[in-house]
């Protein structure tokens, strides 16, 4: 197959680095670093772009180091430990400025110097792991990126210090456990506190489960203090959880962010890079510049990460959750913190309308951004300022042309590297509502 000279210009969103063809195309090559000069050959065209595979390294990049992980390129967790650290945050910040400007109809979107996470590897305090079969033995490994492939690990250098090795200790305990009628395992979590306490938690359909075997046996593996057993009532994709049962300890781990401490239930989210999440956490209430006297909502609050600071520095804070496990977590960790918020159960795009008056707002939604109805509600509500916590640069640019229409200016976005190795980004946007029609972003 004939092959192509080029040099690499960028990273992509996704993790591949960009070239150009000679015809125009740019074209997509895995496993590349800006800088490189390689032969690549092509693997899929289409009429404006194409992807490729490198034939040959002819030169590489100066930004091109060793990868450390043994499983680098195959268990599709990182895409970028090949690309030193800092042209990594180089290449998060740019895409955050060109989707903003592509999507978000900005054409000088204010971006602010990227936050670095603090740690470049063992910032995970949670990794997930799925079952596969390796030389006919049970196993749990990632799922490659694009494919249902499974590639089996024994450890993760995402994990922290000593618990990097947690995932073959586990792998051994579930084996163990498989052979004695637990089977159907779907999926196994491995969560890391700050302090170094483990939490397991394995998700399964319902029925029959060696409850005390397998406390036991995933204790002594892996010195995990909380196991828990989350059972599903569906196909796993759907994440319809039926119940939670605690297998052993507290049932539920613990982390803290600054002076708060958390209790987060193995269903509920908690950002995966604790250290990082904390400077987030800072800047966000720094944004939303709380006096004492305002009325402040944080929608889709989860377990109260933004929650508890704003409820020191805040008038009045009214946090909205759909969830009934990040609910309970929530109330709990106000109760033991002594705070006290206006909790409200349900979904924001339905709660924002019974809120009434608001100074401010931070909001954090999935990945998919806001929907239609929350966007709606959001802007109907008119609140003077609204903080927005986004995990995707694709959705927030969306939302962002949305709120433009709405009257609301950004004034910052902030991005911060949660994600160290890879390609995905959080983001920090600050909105203000206009007070005239004038000003607004450019429909593109």
């Amino acid at each position: 197959m004939d092959s192509t000279r080029v040099i690499i210009e960028s990273l992509a969103q996704g993790g591949d680095g960009v070239a150009h063809l000679p015809d125009g195309r740019a074209v997509f090559v895995g496993g590349s670093c800006p800088g490189d000069e390689a032969s690549i050959v092509l693997t899929e065209e289409h009429p404006r772009w194409a992807r490729a595979t490198i034939s040959d390294l002819i030169a590489p990049s100066p930004d091109r180091v060793a990868p450390p992980c043994p499983y680098f390129g195959t268990c599709g967790g990182c895409q970028w430990q090949h690309v030193a650290y800092p042209r990594q945050l180089a290449a998060k910040r740019q895409t955050l400025i060109d989707t903003l400007t592509r999507i978000g109809g900005l054409p000088e979107p204010p971006v602010a110097d990227i936050f670095a996470s603090p740690a470049e590897y063992g910032y995970r305090n949670k990794v997930e792991l799925t079952p596969t079969t390796a030389n006919g033995k049970f196993a749990l490994g990632f799922v490659h990126a694009g494919t249902n492939q499974v590639v089996p690990v024994q450890s993760c250098m995402l994990l922290p210090g000593r618990a990097a090795g947690l995932p073959k200790a586990l792998s051994g305990a579930l084996r163990f456990l498989a052979s004695r009628g637990a089977a159907d395992i779907l999926r196994a979590a491995i969560r890391v506190a700050g302090s170094g306490e483990v939490a397991i938690d394995i998700w399964t359909p319902g029925g029959a489960f060696p409850r005390t075997a397998a406390s036991r046996v995933i204790a002594e593996a892996t010195g995990a203090k909380t196991i828990t057993r989350t059972i599903l009532k569906g196909e796993l994709a759907r994440h319809d959880i039926s119940q939670v049962e605690v297998l052993a300890g507290p049932g539920a781990w613990r982390e803290r962010l600054d002076r708060d401490n958390y209790i987060v239930s193995a269903p509920s989210f908690f950002q995966v890079n604790s250290r990082a999440a904390a400077l987030l956490r800072a800047e966000a209430l720094r944004a939303l510049e709380p006096d004492g006297t305002m009325r402040v909502a944080d929608l889709y609050a989860g377990v109260g990460t933004f929650t508890l600071p704003l409820c020191r520095a805040a008038g009045a804070v009214v946090a909205a959750e759909s969830s009934r496990f990040a609910l309970a977590d929530l109330r709990t960790n106000l109760k033991s913190a002594g705070l006290d918020a206006d909790v409200v159960p349900g979904d924001a795009a339905y709660a924002i309308p019974d809120l009434g008056h608001l100074d401010a707002a931070i909001i954090d939604p999935p990945r998919s951004g806001l929907s239609d109805r929350a966007m709606t509600a959001l802007t109907v509500a008119r609140i003077p300022r609204i903080v927005y916590v986004s995990c995707d640069p694709a959705t927030l640019a969306r939302d962002t042309q949305r709120l433009a229409v709405a009257g609301y200016t950004a004034s910052l976005f902030a991005p911060f590297d949660l994600f160290p190795q890879t390609y995905h980004l959080e983001t920090l946007a600050v909105f203000n509502r206009e007070a005239s029609p004038g000003n607004r972003v450019s429909q593109a």
